[in-house]
């Protein structure tokens, strides 16, 4: 088994002295509605948190929604616990480090995706200053990703394979399919149908499903999917582990896996034979470093999960997703996948992958003129007291 010490390697970076911490708001249409089991999105309400430090700026980007109805986060509530907690306990702290972050903000419980974009924040700092980027910190050993595509349940099977006929020309390497109970069984046998059987099919419930589901969800195995995501809550890894065992299809956590313990866990109940990394729903990308970590020791794939995110979320995601026990095409899709124009450079896919910045930090540039043209609220500027 080859440990993750053996490829993982951290660059180095100087604390910084943090001067303020500034909150955007950004409202960004989506290309094309967005559904899932929780919701139908028609836009993108984005927080992005920007740090001013004696070294220069940083940025990260928050994924958490409009609404509480993915996760307990939502934009709102993320901007308030920033503003009124997270950033005067840094900005109390003065220098700082990003792996210090997570320490310095564990009195307040929970809030990860607002954590997250902190840390993010402070890293991209550290790192522009440095001259390293994400990628080469992170301990990445690919210069591009092979990249996925997450599709929304569709008003019709028509409307699905055209829209799955789309994707699949622009050459992305593996298609998920948005599932719930009423819309599953169909839609996937017709896309099997269309993308024949060796394409890379897999479904994602977004915990749409009880454990009374599992003789239905068996069914599923006979289209040959690469995994089935997240069927049930997220606090019941149990009913996960007996539908493990139930079916052939692998078990995939998503909303689950919450820390790299929370990982570890469930790896060893068998409740999960692959794991979804999303850095924002585990507090930040150096815990999602050590999920990766832990999985890569275990011999536990790993892929990159998406959040609808801007340009800003995405070049991190991407850095992420190279290293090497992401051996699953993640959703890290192109820019155009949802947005009709990016927040930061564009993403665009070719040969079914996107290139990792290789610029110091994030890698890409915030376009002013945009986050300007899209402010939804004023900024909020937060001061040390």
């Amino acid at each position: 088994m080859t440990t993750a010490a053996a490829v993982h390697t951290s660059g180095s970076a100087l604390p910084v002295v943090l001067e303020a911490v500034e909150l955007h708001r950004v409202a960004m249409p989506l290309v094309r509605p967005f559904e899932t089991s929780f919701g139908r999105q028609t836009a993108r309400d984005v927080l992005l948190v920007r740090v001013l430090t004696d070294a220069g700026e940083g940025w990260g980007e928050c994924v958490a929604m409009a609404d509480p109805f993915y996760s307990s986060e939502y934009v709102e509530g993320c901007s308030a616990v920033i503003r009124d907690y997270l950033a005067p306990a840094l900005l109390a702290a003065q220098t700082v480090r990003a792996p210090d972050v997570a320490g310095l903000l564990d009195f307040v419980v929970g809030h990860r995706m607002a954590k997250a974009a902190l840390e993010t924040a402070v890293l991209d700092a550290q790192l522009r200053a440095a001259g390293v980027s994400f990628g080469e910190y992170f301990g990445a050993v690919r210069p591009e990703v092979d990249c996925g595509v997450s599709v929304g349940i569709a008003p019709s099977i028509d409307a699905l394979l055209e829209e799955v006929a789309g994707y699949r020309d622009e050459g992305y390497r593996r298609i998920k399919l948005k599932i719930k109970p009423g819309w599953d069984l169909e839609p996937v046998a017709a896309v099997r149908t269309l993308l024949g059987p060796d394409a890379l099919l897999q479904v994602d419930a977004n915990t749409a499903y009880t454990i009374a589901d599992i003789d239905h969800l068996r069914e599923l195995d006979a289209f040959g999917l690469l995994l089935i995501e997240q069927p049930f809550v997220e606090e019941d890894i149990a009913a996960h582990v007996r539908l493990a065992r139930a079916i052939d299809t692998p078990v995939c956590l998503d909303e689950s896996i919450t820390s790299v313990g929370v990982a570890i866990d469930a790896i060893e109940r068998d409740a999960t034979a692959i794991v979804n990394i999303k850095a924002g729903r585990v507090g930040g990308y150096l815990e999602a470093i050590r999920i990766h970590d832990a999985c890569l020791d275990r011999d536990v794939p790993v892929w990159c999960g998406g959040m609808l995110e801007t340009g800003l979320g995405r070049a991190a995601n991407v850095a992420l997703a190279a290293l090497p026990g992401f051996t699953l095409p993640g959703d890290t899709s192109a820019s155009n996948r949802y947005f009709a124009d990016d927040l930061t450079e564009s993403f665009v896919l070719v040969d079914g992958r996107l290139a990792v910045p290789a610029g110091p930090g994030s890698g890409v540039t915030v376009r002013a003129e945009l986050l300007a043209e899209w402010r939804s609220r004023p900024t909020q500027l937060i001061t040390r007291v």
